[in-house]
């Protein structure tokens, strides 16, 4: 039976590549398996070949997984959303400024421990607007071990580790008020730039708007990582001060152009606006001249500044001031057209792209041009603080008009193309940077803002697939409100002569506004920790608890509870303590398995965490009110989920102890015990067939069955106590006692059976002898 369904299950699978195959291949054939053929189902449904072409460039089998995958901000959620592409699924959403329950995150005190490092001037902030995550690179790729991203609402940046999608970092610019332009890497992730976006007075010090030429500023911090530890150095950071113009995105330069940042502007009129008093609004102050300025940043001759005498230091953080980056010649501006939103440096290095919102063109610019007028010093002029300015016709190489609200731009792998959302026509602009040709033009739904190509922003572009960001749903999905989702539109860019939409994807969480895209094949995440390990730092725990370790110790007022969890049970069972008592619950989760998760929440407390396999973290809590609390699992976790459980007992100020009988004591009988070690005797016989099975196959080749046997066999170990307390029992005629503990032998059989299942099917899904046998 059990092999029965193993091969259905395959079979299942080999339909889905048939029925794929049938797709692509014979032009819509009936597919004489089905209820319906495929042309009874497109006229059901209204579809058309081209609807049928598109769902098959997408789908992904049960099982399937995908060949790239994304990582976009969460907007006001605070969260980073993981989906695969070109599925489209949702795989998972990382916690990074806001606490998110079912991960734990902001609950357990280790992840606390992380939130709390963005609090600001003692307040928590317990939200953020997450706007450009920026994954982590090698010699200008992306290597798949860390992700950065921004909360433009607070000044922070943080770090979110790959290896297991944790937010391990969160820092605090002590500098400036805002950011909007981060995050952003060199080729080999020695530094983050974090651009600021309002200006306003360094260190957040009161100055009336009347002085805001002469006291606000701009600026850009430049983040030192380390890459060992896996954090950022604030210690090794510095910020370069700017002029009040509103600094924007920012990327580093590749190849020629490596050493030097790029960081974008707007509102460089330095507008002050004021519709309450009676002055125009800032929109209109600060987009009335035709140009900003792209500010070109010597970043790797700033950090030598940084460490010597001229920097200074502000809230304990070095910053170069405005007057040395002037005399070191670090900064120098280009106009670029007016109210832009990213500069993007070409894959070679050779030419940076940029547009801006109120004007229909692009303009590309040549690093050659550019670090030929620096070297010569070619100044057109100074602006009023004294950085010097390029001639932006010197420095152009084309002016492409591609059409209304051009904004941000992304390469292809096909040397010279690039992507060009437009935001006002709302469509997808394919050109040629090198000749300033277009290419092609795509409608996307509704109001694109950002865009994004496989590696775009690399050095190895990978091309074949893009993502519009759209700002707008509409009537793209079903109505749910007033509060529409964002639209994620999944576009081919593979056939080099036209673009094709091939997806709608709803994005229900905050307003994206940037995503990154990795080969998924990149990325080497774990499946489980090591035992009694400390996620947030990865470091082992003092918490750590074996099993036969559980305990509970008392200090005066405080309580310390030492406990593990394992399917199905939640030791120690039990917690008493007193009214007033300071609690801390230390848990390890002591699964091996791939995917046993285990949670813990205790009723009206407010507690709640979640124990992946080999973690250890803790909940801490006052016991201020008196009563009886259940606690349990909140992850099914295996067939006795719902047995585990437990109760939290505060007892109250005073409380005088009664006693009690918990059930009776002969309520199982002589038979009830030899029926349950029949039942045991059988359950026993199907696990030695299925680890006969597994023993026969080559399961060691495969790490997540090993993980699997492993724990299977932490099961069938803890049989010998219970059974030989089982037959204690009976020997002195105790069976009530005697038929529990043989219960207790079975539960420990069946998660076995359960685990060992797994692991049979696992095998016969992914090529052991038998599979590879039957397919010869």
């Amino acid at each position: 039976m059990i092999r029965r369904f193993g091969v259905r299950r395959l079979g299942a699978s080999r339909f889905s590549m048939a029925l794929l195959a049938g797709l692509l291949m014979a032009s819509f054939v009936c597919m004489t398996a089905s209820a319906e053929n495929l042309q009874q189902v497109m006229k059901r449904r209204g579809l058309t070949q081209k609807d049928i072409l598109a769902a098959a460039k997408t789908y992904t089998p049960s099982g399937g997984r995908d060949e790239f995958i994304a990582f976009a901000s969460g907007g006001q959620s605070g969260h980073i959303i993981v989906y695969g592409i070109p599925s489209m699924r949702i795989l998972k959403y990382v916690g990074v400024f806001t606490p998110e329950p079912w991960q734990g995150y902001g609950f357990e005190d280790e992840s606390k421990a992380v939130l709390d490092q963005g609090r600001i001037n003692g307040k928590d902030m317990n939200w953020g607007d997450v706007h450009h995550p920026a994954l982590s690179e090698t010699n200008g790729d992306y290597d798949g071990q860390f992700l950065f991203v921004n909360d433009k609402a607070n000044p922070r940046i943080a770090v979110i580790d790959l290896e297991d999608f944790e937010t391990k970092q969160i820092v605090v610019n002590p500098v400036f008020q805002n950011m909007h332009g981060g995050a952003f890497v060199d080729s080999n992730t020695n530094y983050i730039i974090h651009a600021a976006q309002l200006p306003a007075p360094v260190a957040g010090e009161y100055k009336p708007l009347e002085l805001f030429n002469e006291e606000y500023r701009g600026g850009v911090t430049y983040w030192k990582f380390d890459r060992e530890k896996g954090r950022i150095d604030p210690s090794r950071s510095f910020s370069i001060i700017l002029p009040p113009y509103s600094q924007d995105l920012s990327d580093f330069g590749k190849g020629p152009s490596d050493g030097y940042s790029f960081t974008n502007s707007f509102c460089s009129e330095r507008y002050v606006g004021g519709i309450e008093l009676g002055r125009p609004p800032f929109e209109a102050g600060c987009s009335a001249k035709d140009t900003d300025y792209l500010h070109v940043i010597n970043w790797r001759k700033a950090a030598k500044v940084a460490a010597g005498r001229k920097a200074i230091k502000v809230n304990g953080h070095t910053v170069i001031p405005m007057k040395v980056a002037i005399d070191e010649g670090l900064v120098v501006l280009i106009p670029e057209p007016k109210s832009p939103h990213g500069v993007d440096v070409s894959p070679d290095g050779k030419y940076m792209v940029i547009s801006g919102k109120l004007d229909s063109h692009t303009y590309v610019y040549s690093w050659d041009k550019i670090k030929k007028a620096i070297d010569t010093k070619d100044w057109a002029e100074k602006d009023p603080y004294g950085f010097p300015i390029l001639d932006m016709n010197k420095v152009l190489h084309a002016q492409v008009a591609l059409g209304l609200g051009p904004l941000h731009s992304q390469f292809d792998s096909v040397d010279g193309v690039v992507y060009t959302s437009l935001y006002v026509d709302s469509m997808v602009a394919r050109w040629n940077y090198r000749t300033g040709k277009l290419l092609d033009r795509l409608p996307i739904h509704y109001n694109i803002g950002h865009l994004m190509t496989m590696h775009g922003d690399t050095v190895k572009p990978r091309g074949k697939y893009l993502v519009a960001l759209n700002k707008l749903a509409i009537d793209r999905f079903n109505p749910v409100g007033p509060l529409h989702p964002q639209n994620h539109q999944l576009i081919d860019i593979g056939d080099k002569n036209k673009m094709t939409l091939l997806y709608d994807m709803p994005l229900p969480l905050g307003e994206p506004h940037y995503t990154v895209a990795i080969e998924a094949k990149l990325l080497k995440p774990r499946i489980r920790y090591k035992s009694g390990t400390n996620t947030r730092t990865g470091e082992r725990s003092p918490y750590k608890t074996r099993a036969g370790e559980e305990r509970i110790v008392r200090k005066g007022k405080k309580v310390e509870v030492f406990g593990t969890l394992i399917r199905s049970h939640i030791t120690p069972e039990i917690i008493e303590v007193e009214e007033g008592d300071d609690v801390t619950i230390h848990l390890t989760n002591l699964e091996r398995a791939e995917d046993q998760t285990h949670g813990f929440t205790i009723s009206k407390y407010g507690v709640n965490g979640s124990w992946e396999p080999g973690k250890t973290a803790s909940v801490s809590f006052k016991a201020d009110e008196p009563g009886v609390f259940p606690y349990y699992c909140t992850e099914f976790c295996s067939a006795l989920h719902l047995e585990m459980e437990g109760y939290l007992l505060v007892k109250p100020k005073g409380y005088k102890a009664k006693v009690g009988k918990l059930m009776p004591k002969d309520q199982y009988t002589k038979a009830d015990y030899e029926k349950q070690i029949k039942t045991n005797m059988e359950t026993q016989a199907v696990i030695d067939d299925v680890v006969g099975f597994i023993m026969s196959q080559n399961y060691k080749d495969f790490p997540e069955v090993v993980a699997l046997v492993q724990d299977a066999t932490d099961q069938l170990a803890k049989i010998d106590e219970v059974k030989k307390r089982a037959e204690e029992e009976a020997a002195k005629g105790n069976y009530h006692s005697a038929t529990l503990w043989a219960g207790q032998w079975w539960q420990y059989q069946v998660k076995a059976a359960d685990i060992g299942l797994r692991a049979k099917t696992y095998l016969e899904q992914h090529g052991s002898k038998t599979v590879k046998a039957a397919k010869k």
